[in-house]
């Protein structure tokens, strides 16, 4: 007998047809003698709803009380595929967070789960039992609802999975598994058989959406292996296993991409020990991440231009803490919220030589310039103009052999 984590994402339930069609996939599991528990994530679209609701109320919507809000989205699938369940004599039942109770501690839309409560749902397994758990949520120690992040409900999977000591844990989703970039913007990408950690850590990070970042991070922390698959085909998925048991045959995996990056540059910094820090503490205490940074010293030495990137929409509000900073001395502030991330991605990368050159010569040949770079041991990623992302994902996708 194998217990089985099964995670179904917002387009795999996205209907009650195909929460017909999820509930016989569990049927499957279940008449081969496994111990399934489902997390269902909100019915795809129904969380946008949920939040344009709430900004019907107000733009700042109460933080506490958009969990409970968008908290509902999972709730609801979760009674509709026990229902399901029940209808093809399954014996199924739905669990709310509170009713475990599954445990978090953080802010308010930003919680993490920190325990899970196992005896009642391991004695509803124990008794043929098909448990159903709403993904993307819990319960603070104080009794309030939170919610952990959107695409949170792989994060949930990835915990119980581990609470629950299951044997596998399995992300169903709309795609086949792991592709080496976007199959919707690049029909030629091709799906990975097996990737690291480490790699599919970095795709996630960098814009792949097929995975929660915090999720896969949770499953290397553990070594709890992942398969990524279709709900709606039969061919094999995407492993996800630790370095060590993975062939690498290529030096890059994949191209990641994402559009909600922005660049500012603070122009004229009087240069003297401390500047960095007095200009990014502020930052990191207002919860806004900086991702590269770049600094220019100017030939007397005497001011530097710093440039770094943040998301999108924290630009504005980034401008007015730098302006409001009496801590720094600087000419000006410019910044270019029409920039892409382009990354490669790939264990390989490490003991292969010339892929820098090789990156760099190929957006050249494309006459797009690299307005900024960060590198680590199997990621390089640039920052260029976001009207040139679908061009160099093309030109380094071949390059790269990825076709």
């Amino acid at each position: 007998m194998v217990k089985k984590v099964l995670k179904f994402g917002g387009t795999s339930v996205g209907s009650i047809k195909r929460i017909q069609h999820v509930a016989n996939i569990i049927q499957k599991e279940h008449s081969a003698g496994n111990q399934v528990i489902a997390i269902v994530s909100a019915m795809a679209g129904k969380t946008n709803d949920l939040i344009n609701l709430s900004k019907d109320i107000c733009d700042e919507f109460n933080k506490r009380e958009l969990d409970v809000l968008l908290s509902s989205g999972e709730q609801i699938t979760a009674a509709l595929l026990a229902g399901a369940l029940i209808k093809i004599k399954i014996n199924a039942k739905s669990w709310l967070n509170w009713q475990i109770p599954i445990l978090t501690e953080g802010a308010h839309s930003n919680a993490r789960i920190i325990n899970i409560n196992i005896k009642t749902i391991n004695d509803f397994l124990n008794k043929k039992g098909v448990a159903i758990i709403p993904g993307f949520q819990g319960i603070s120690k104080i009794g309030d609802i939170t919610t952990i992040g959107r695409g949170g409900s792989d994060a949930t999977a990835v915990a119980v999975a581990k609470i629950f000591n299951a044997d596998a844990c399995e992300i169903y989703t709309d795609v086949d598994g792991v592709f080496s970039t976007d199959p919707k913007k690049i029909p030629v990408a091709k799906k990975i058989d097996k990737i690291s950690y480490d790699e599919m850590l970095e795709l996630s990070s960098l814009g792949a959406k097929v995975m929660q970042p915090s999720a896969v991070q949770t499953a290397m922390m553990y070594n709890i292996p992942l398969e990524v698959k279709s709900t709606f085909t039969d061919r094999p998925g995407t492993k996800i296993f630790s370095q060590d048991n993975i062939d690498y045959t290529k030096s890059v995996t994949g191209v990641a991409y994402s559009k909600d990056d922005a660049k500012i540059t603070i122009i004229g910094v009087k240069d003297k020990p401390g500047v960095a820090a007095n200009i990014f503490e502020p930052l990191s205490k207002a919860q806004i991440n900086v991702d590269m940074v770049i600094q220019n010293i100017s030939s007397d030495q005497k001011t530097t231009d710093i440039t770094f990137t943040i998301k999108r929409d924290e630009v504005y509000k980034t401008i007015e803490i730098l302006k409001n900073n009496k801590d720094i001395e600087y000419e000006d502030i410019s910044h270019n919220n029409k920039v892409a991330k382009v990354s490669i991605v790939g264990a390989g990368m490490v003991s292969t030589p010339g892929i820098t050159y090789k990156m760099f010569r190929a957006l050249s040949d494309k006459k797009i310039n690299i307005l900024a770079i960060s590198t680590s041991e199997i990621k390089l990623s640039v920052i260029i103009d976001e009207k040139n992302t679908l061009e160099a994902i093309k030109k380094l996708h071949t390059i790269f052999d990825l076709d």
